[in-house]
């Protein structure tokens, strides 16, 4: 069965679209007319990460750690190429684009929308996300959009690790001010929840039921109901992300359009980048989708704990990285479709012999 069969989509990928949709008006309404909820849900924090975020996008990486043959990893790490085009967009490239970006929106386009002061704590929280390099979220971009996930789980850890040298000095620097700390238990704890245990577990799961029932069974019966589940938990994660902050796009939702056309320009821009020079470097379609996913990608826990601890949990940097926890899922979905949409454009070796992997 080639992989193009594997990934056929579902109802639930088919119409993701439409999920999405509702589950942010599901999330905004929740948090509208039961404020109790986001209350609650908000308090369940460990290190700055929500725990009911955190067990959804468990069950949403599970599955497709599963799925992920890791004889694909071992290849992508003998691969520099895309490692390396990965590293130069997430760090020599996007930080300064983002600070380029958070400059001409915030104090230029609408300068005349926002006092100064609230202007530039906007620009703030915008590169602090920036910096921030992608969560293992970019697990299940990469899987809808089909590609090389070996690659995209070896990207994840060597960006988690990266961000520990390189997330301090790089923020320091773009912003003027000293005093940044890493907030090592909320890389540490999204690290050990987000990756090592998804990744442990898929592995495990993966294989023991090859091993008892057989690879067909495995296809046949064991990964059609985890990929609905992986589905199900990122349209609850949506629920959840938006009944918590999803009050502000209510309250005053120019400021969140300000903020979030910013992100978005330079979320485009850097995917765009990445995703042209993935060409003449000679990437294949599986592994350019991913490098320029990952590119686009931000780790907004990190972002709003830094920013929180900057500049306090009222101010307008922390709202400005709150957006980008809210516009995360729509940008992203939305580079999915541009991915599949060209994915013709690209070389493509594997197609003939995908069957094999």
């Amino acid at each position: 069965m080639s992989r193009e069969k594997e990934r056929r989509l579902g109802i639930w990928e088919k119409y993701l679209t439409l999920w999405v949709a509702l589950c942010i008006g599901a999330g905004v309404g929740l948090g509208r007319v039961f404020p109790q909820i986001s209350d609650v849900l908000g308090g369940l924090t460990v290190a700055n990460v929500s725990i009911p975020v955190a067990v959804c996008l468990f069950l949403m990486i599970y599955p497709i750690m599963v799925q992920i043959d890791f004889r694909q990893v071992v290849e992508a790490v003998k691969k520099p190429k895309p490692i390396i085009a990965t590293l130069v967009a997430n760090w020599a490239v996007k930080p300064f684009t983002m600070a380029l970006f958070a400059w001409l929106f915030m104090t230029v386009v609408f300068k005349d929308f926002l006092p100064p002061e609230l202007a530039q704590e906007y620009r703030a929280g915008m590169i602090l996300l920036g910096v921030a390099p992608c969560t293992a979220m970019v697990l299940m971009w990469s899987y809808l959009a089909r590609g090389n996930m070996g690659h995209t789980l070896v990207m994840t850890a060597i960006n988690s690790l990266s961000m520990v040298l390189l997330y301090a000095p790089l923020a320091r620097f773009l912003l003027g001010i000293s005093g940044i700390v890493i907030p090592w238990k909320t890389i540490a704890f999204s690290v050990a929840v987000y990756i090592c245990l998804p990744l442990l577990c898929g592995y495990f799961t993966r294989t023991q039921a090859i091993k008892r029932k057989g690879a067909a069974w495995f296809e046949s019966k064991l990964i059609p109901p985890l990929r609905t589940v992986s589905i199900i938990a990122l349209l609850i994660t949506l629920v959840i992300l938006f009944s918590l902050q999803g009050n502000i796009i209510v309250e005053i939702p120019a400021v969140v359009g300000m903020i979030a056309i910013g992100i978005f320009c330079n979320i485009l821009f850097i995917f765009a980048l990445t995703y042209l020079v993935s060409k003449p470097i000679r990437l294949s379609y599986e592994d350019a989708a991913p490098t320029a996913i990952i590119a686009g990608s931000n780790h907004f826990e990190v972002a709003v704990a830094v920013a929180t601890t900057i500049f306090g949990l009222s101010s307008g940097a922390a709202l400005a990285t709150v957006v980008g926890v809210l516009t995360e899922v729509p940008f992203m979905l939305f580079l999915v479709w541009l991915c599949r949409r060209t994915r013709t454009f690209f070389y493509q070796p594997r197609l003939q012999n995908a069957g094999d992997k």
